[in-house]
């Protein structure tokens, strides 16, 4: 019978904390947002970069293998 109290209670909790963190969570201005989008966009392309080698090593890797 303790087990529906403690869904509720839990989620309460829950509720409050994520209340919290939105409360404190502020809006970035313009600079700290030029750094975030900034090194975004720096990240996608060092990871575009990065599958295309190993697309690039894996073609060759993959005709030795399979004999064509």
């Amino acid at each position: 019978m303790s087990e529906p109290h403690w869904l509720v209670s839990e989620s309460l909790r829950w509720y409050h904390d994520s209340a919290r963190l939105v409360s404190k969570c502020t809006k970035p201005d313009y600079e700290e947002f030029k750094k975030i989008a900034l090194s975004t966009g720096m990240g996608m392309v060092v990871m575009g970069f990065v599958g295309f080698f190993v697309k690039l090593l894996h073609i060759p890797i993959n005709n030795i293998l399979m004999g064509v």
